[in-house]
């Protein structure tokens, strides 16, 4: 095990990163923004924008991962105040799960109240395609099984309760709101919803396993998100979460498919445009919506 390995943040140590990134700009976000591999456009979209590489904020994570920038940028997505991470962090780079999803409990400390979250998968439903974009409604979390859980070790009430409901973990006001903004943008036709596996990575499933997880019921599967859906949950901020289907998972012992992580980049480039257009509407329609709420 590496020697992190059950190191939770302390609140305290949580709230230390938060104010130092405060106190270096004036953008107060109440939405948070997480970029998948090859998905970091959207930050690029923020106006106004103020951005810390990983490496400069104190006791923050590295990402170590291509096609993952580093960046904590700060800014406005269509008037709206945004935090985006352009780059994340997994199980496989060696980082325990409560360093990973440190980044959501400084996001709820920055005032944050909505998560999004992207992420590059591989297809297991057979009526996907490469290419299509699916709106997470619910997740198998598979480290999770093994006691691998970013809340293991002692919990602190001011972040949330100690056993928090997972049930109702992806807004569905949100992925109806989804549906509808696509719909009117004209994506019907590569908009989908399904359930998310994450395994721990790096390599790719085997044929075996792929079949396995269909057969459990999973229609992408992937190596990030659910950790932090977890802590978003566990902080009481509302969560949408998406998947770019970049491969197709092998299911068949008589394919010459391969999986790599090349080809996830190249769709992710491909779908790029559409995903930055689908997301920053959605960003202003919930900025109206909690307005019209307060």
């Amino acid at each position: 095990m590496f020697p992190e390995a059950n190191k939770s943040y302390s609140y305290e140590e949580c709230k230390a990163i938060a104010d130092w990134l405060l106190a270096q700009t004036d953008v107060r976000p109440s939405v948070g923004i997480v970029c998948g591999s090859g998905l970091g456009g959207l930050a690029d979209m923020l106006k106004d924008q103020v951005a810390f590489n990983y490496k400069d904020i104190p006791s923050f994570p590295q990402s170590t991962v291509h096609g993952h920038a580093g960046r904590l940028v700060f800014g406005k997505l269509k008037g709206t105040p945004c935090v985006c991470m352009q780059g994340r962090f997994h199980l496989y780079e060696g980082y325990p799960a409560q360093k990973i999803t440190l980044p959501i409990r400084i996001f709820k400390l920055l005032g944050v109240q909505t998560v999004i979250l992207t992420n590059a998968a591989g297809g297991l439903n057979q009526d996907f395609k490469v290419g299509d974009v699916m709106i997470i409604k619910d997740h198998l979390n598979m480290p999770g099984f093994a006691g691998n859980n970013p809340l293991a070790g002692p919990n602190d009430e001011r972040f949330g309760v100690r056993f928090p409901c997972m049930s109702d973990a992806y807004d569905r006001e949100l992925q109806q709101l989804a549906m509808d903004v696509g719909q009117e943008l004209g994506y019907g036709d590569f908009l989908k919803e399904g359930v998310y596996c994450v395994l721990g990575g790096p390599s790719f499933e085997t044929i075996a396993e792929s079949r396995m997880l269909y057969r459990l019921g999973a229609d992408a599967v992937g190596m990030s998100t659910a950790h932090e859906v977890i802590v978003a949950r566990h902080c009481g901020m509302r969560v949408f979460a998406l998947s770019l289907i970049t491969n197709q998972a092998v299911m068949d012992y008589d394919s010459q498919e391969k999986a790599n992580h090349e080809e996830v980049l190249q769709t992710g480039k491909q779908r790029a445009e559409q995903l930055e257009r689908l997301v920053s509407t959605m960003v202003t329609r919930i900025e109206h919506n909690n307005n019209n709420y307060a």
